[in-house]
């Protein structure tokens, strides 16, 4: 689960964090320290998702979209309605490269 926070992201500390290149239209944020999962970050647009674990307040927030739903278990079900993106659809919306 993550929090779509944009492109005005900014890190305390940010010599304790390093970043793995996941794919060529995505990174990964990570904790140089304990490892913890710090962010992921859309690099064609500077987006930035954090994991909602990190934030003390959570009560505003809304969960209305499932990404790469055709990937998940069949055991994995959400009782709210959602948005639902395929990895299709994830990749044309966020990685529009990666279709050419």
């Amino acid at each position: 689960m993550s929090v779509s926070c944009g492109t005005d992201v900014e890190f305390k500390g940010e010599e304790n964090i390093t970043v793995y290149n996941s794919s060529d239209w995505a990174e990964r944020g990570f904790c140089k320290k304990c490892g913890s999962h710090l962010f992921y970050r859309l690099k064609e647009i500077n987006e930035h998702e954090l994991p909602v674990g990190l934030f003390d307040i959570q009560e505003n927030f809304k969960f209305d979209l499932q990404v790469f739903i055709d990937r998940k278990p069949s055991f994995y079900s959400f009782a709210n309605k959602t948005e639902e993106m395929t990895e299709a659809e994830v990749i044309e919306k966020f990685a529009p490269e990666q279709n050419t």
